[in-house]
């Protein structure tokens, strides 16, 4: 698996790249650095574990669960919730340290571990090398040192985890939901009881597909990577949206009344103004990453709004928000972060203020969306080029210039290195769908004649 966290943790096939051993070792490394930090000091500590509904997640879960326990933490374990909701409970139960089992919109097959801190915020990336140096020093056959009697940690299940976080969700509304049909597609995922449990409470009229998980249907077809079953849903049933999370339910995306896509950028944009209006939006400031469409971007300008771009990845978005204390943060692919109610990304929560704003000024969700245009966006990946190079290429640096300034002022150019693979993203917007693709290919093409890696 190479290095073994990645952006959003731990990731792999189940049972192959990410085994029974690897999730206790690394728990119990997590305990040993965190204990060393001094995180525990002073009193016993406490970890709350939760999962997605994948059948892997059964095994991971028990795995974690005994390497937390072997190293004398008292574990709390809440059971089948979403990701924020393992991020709340760690935050208001004063636990030491959260761990989250979810592959998120991955395939079945796929497994992760997520470590948050207390508080419920993600583990700095200094821990986390920490945590891996330590797991392969004692995986190579260092003893561990290990609490014995009294010294070892307790488990018990924390059913109340449940109504502690849809609890939360509700306090935080501004406004019920009532007259609303929305229809709610889980991904028969971590939120298939927590959704719709608080958008009833909320007062909606709820119609669920997609929330009966049994441990392999996870993401398949469903949820919001594919959207094709809530558009026919929304429209089948004459409702006012569509609202769809992922297997962990930290994005939400949604569909309106005609079953059109609402995407994470335009949902930025209904809720930026509603927060604008109710004046929790320090700064008049949204961050987000710079693969927002620039219709996001103008309509900020429009709006009277200022926007921070940060690079690709919620865990970005975020830490920006938390340096500059910024409320609204959030991704094109549905990760929203409103960061006075929550740590991470939070698709029910998202969900519930989307709908909020819906029904407190009487407006439909396509009227709402229509503060922002989204441009017709064209990405190309530029496989087997040396990557290392596309900052430094007279011959690239060249051919940007040139289709900027074919494109203007509505239009972009964005060429991004893969992180893991030897490719570049050639991504162009422009107001016409045409001439982004040709101008999309034209640089492609540059990319391969001044990048490739046999020419």
């Amino acid at each position: 698996m190479g290095r073994l966290f990645g952006t959003d943790g731990v990731r792999g096939v189940a049972n192959a790249d990410l085994t029974a051993e690897l999730a206790l070792g690394l728990s119990v490394a997590a305990a040993h650095v965190l204990a060393e930090a001094g995180t525990f000091e002073g009193h016993r500590p406490i970890a709350v574990v939760g999962r997605d509904p994948r059948a892997s997640g059964e095994f991971l879960e028990a795995a974690v669960v005994a390497g937390l326990a072997s190293a004398g933490v008292d574990v709390l374990r809440v059971g089948v919730l979403p990701t924020p909701a393992v991020a709340h409970l760690t935050g208001v139960l004063g636990a030491d340290l959260g761990v989250m089992l979810s592959a998120s919109h991955n395939a079945m097959p796929d497994n992760g571990i997520k470590f948050f801190a207390r508080g419920g915020h993600k583990l700095a990336d200094e821990l986390e090398d920490k945590i891996e140096a330590v797991y392969e020093e004692h995986r190579t056959g260092a003893p561990w040192t290990r609490p014995t009697g009294s010294g070892v940690g307790r488990v018990r299940d924390y059913d109340e985890g449940f109504e502690t976080y849809v609890s939360h969700l509700l306090s935080v509304l501004p406004n019920r939901l009532d007259g609303l049909t929305i229809v709610l597609d889980e991904a028969h995922g971590a939120a298939s009881r927590v959704s719709p449990e608080a958008f009833t409470r909320a007062g909606a009229q709820v119609v669920t597909i997609g929330a009966e998980p049994d441990g392999l249907n996870i993401n398949d077809g469903c949820g919001s990577t594919h959207l094709d079953l809530l558009r026919a849903a929304v429209v089948e049933h004459g409702a006012d949206l569509g609202i769809a999370h992922d297997g962990d339910a930290d994005r939400c995306l949604a569909v309106d009344a005609a079953g059109n896509e609402v995407d994470g950028d335009q949902i930025l944009a209904v809720l930026s103004l509603a927060m604008r209006e109710a004046g929790t939006l320090r700064g008049d400031t949204v961050v987000a990453t710079v693969m927002s469409n620039l219709g996001f971007k103008l309509a900020m300008e429009r709006e009277g709004l200022n926007l921070v771009q940060t690079a690709v990845g919620d865990r970005y978005v975020l830490e920006s928000m938390k340096v500059n204390d910024y409320a609204l943060g959030g991704e094109q692919s549905g990760h929203v972060i409103v960061l006075d109610h929550a740590t991470t990304g939070d698709g029910t929560l998202t969900g519930l203020m989307l709908a909020a704003r819906v029904a407190a000024t009487g407006k439909p969700l396509a009227e709402l969306a229509g503060v922002m245009e989204r441009l017709p966006q064209i990405l190309i990946n530029v496989k087997d080029v040396d990557k290392s190079r596309v900052s430094t290429s007279a011959e690239l640096a060249t051919a940007v210039a040139e289709a900027e300034r074919e494109l203007g002022t509505t239009g972009r150019v964005l060429l991004r290195p893969s992180g893991t693979e030897p490719l570049v993203r050639v991504m162009v917007e422009a107001a016409d769908i045409e001439q982004a693709r040709a101008v999309a290919q034209r640089l492609a093409d540059v990319v391969k004649s001044a990048l490739g890696l046999t020419g």
